[in-house]
């Protein structure tokens, strides 16, 4: 009885110094999840070469830091082309928790190229951007780097033919960007020079450090964006509820008025915009500043989690809607319809009416004296000689 208590005793330890000793090795394991898995043997035409590497530890929070950018684990690998192996491709993906981070990683990068003269590059993922012998992307949770190490003039169509096939094979999550990006003034070309960030010191980084982005807080996955309008350049800071948005609000207004009593550098214009923080900085004055921060529009979106308690209520109101819609648009149709038939009736009536007075006029003229010979003694009768009778005419 005491051995066999003694063995279960040992066997427990047995087993929990085996987890122990299992766990750390799992955690390593964990901190690059699906990075090198997303990194085909084949992607096309395209071969790889070697197994998928691993970045270290030290040069994965230096570049993609979690707490900035929210990645989770980064990986490379070379890649020739089957038909032209003197080309090689080196492609680094970084998995990310969110298609928000992936996002905020690509735009980081393609920022910089954009400014040095990147082109978009079309139908490649959700986003991407090519610029000499770089390409970059971004689908879902994944932002792709890709580098052609060749030493003559770089390939843009084998290129962009691997970022396709690379991009084809990641899952494209919402394979949207974030809505934020689109509440920017003429966001469809502002896109091209915007950053998108998901941290403070990420944003200040972008934003150019300016002292006011101290006080913002991230609390809640608040997330930001920034571009410029000339000279002067705009952030965008979405709070996740109004209440966290009442909280940088009030933080901000604190942090000006210390700006200001210290003499530091103020934004040109700061505004709340619904959940929005938005600052001008750098505006040539501040009517500029103003007007750009109005042309921005906060939309809330309403979803209930259950049934819709006003469904019916709603249901009535778009029937009424639509009825009067309705009737109005028949209206206008009606009151249009009878001024064009007054309309043409009148023009043809007008003709028809000119045509018939020149008719008359053009018409021979008879004598309203019963076929008597009238006197014009008092030479006060107008006539036209021409139509007068001859000598014998009347008999």
């Amino acid at each position: 009885m005491r051995f066999s208590r003694f063995y279960k005793l040992l066997h427990i330890a047995a087993l929990l110094s085996l987890l122990l000793a299992v766990v750390p090795v799992r955690a390593d394991e964990a901190a690059t999840p699906d990075a090198a898995k997303l990194l085909p043997e084949r992607a096309g035409d395209f071969l790889a070469q070697g197994a998928t590497t691993p970045s270290s530890k030290q040069e994965f929070e230096a570049l993609f830091s979690p707490e900035e950018f929210g990645a989770l684990s980064s990986a490379e690998r070379l890649y020739i082309h089957k038909d032209a192996p003197g080309a090689t491709f080196r492609v680094t993906l970084i998995k990310t928790r969110t298609d928000a981070a992936a996002y905020s990683i690509f735009t980081n990068q393609a920022a910089q190229d954009i400014a040095n003269g990147a082109e978009r590059l079309s139908g490649v993922g959700t986003a991407a951007i090519i610029r000499g012998n770089h390409a970059a992307f971004f689908k879902g949770s994944a932002c792709v780097f890709l580098e052609e190490r060749k030493k003559n003039a770089p390939s843009h169509e084998q290129l962009s033919n691997l970022a396709r096939q690379l991009a084809g094979a990641l899952d494209a999550g919402e394979n949207e960007i974030p809505v934020l990006v689109k509440h920017l003034p003429e966001w469809e070309t502002a896109q091209n020079r915007a950053t998108f960030v998901i941290s403070p010191q990420a944003l200040k980084n972008a934003a150019g450090n300016q002292p006011v982005l101290d006080a913002l807080s991230f609390e809640g996955g608040a997330q930001a964006v920034t571009a410029t309008y000339g000279p002067a350049r705009l952030v965008i800071v979405e709070s996740t509820t109004p209440q966290l948005a009442t909280s940088n609000d009030a933080r901000i207004n604190a942090k000006l008025k210390e700006l200001r009593d210290a003499g530091q550098p103020l934004p040109t214009a700061y505004r709340r915009v619904g959940n929005y923080s938005v600052f001008v900085f750098d505006a040539p004055d501040e009517a500029t500043a103003v007007k750009l921060i109005e042309s921005i529009k906060y939309e809330q979106v309403v979803q209930w989690l259950g049934q819709n308690p006003y469904a019916y209520q709603r249901a009535v109101r778009q029937y009424t809607n639509t009825t009067a819609g309705v009737i109005l648009a028949v209206l206008k149709a009606s009151g249009l319809s009878l001024l064009l038939c007054l309309g043409v009736g009148a023009v043809f009536g007008g003709l028809v009416f000119r045509r018939r007075r020149q008719q008359q006029t053009e018409q021979e003229a008879f004598s309203d004296a019963g076929g008597m010979v009238r006197l014009n003694l008092d030479e006060m009768t107008q006539y036209e000689p021409g139509k007068l009778l001859g000598p014998g005419e009347g008999r």
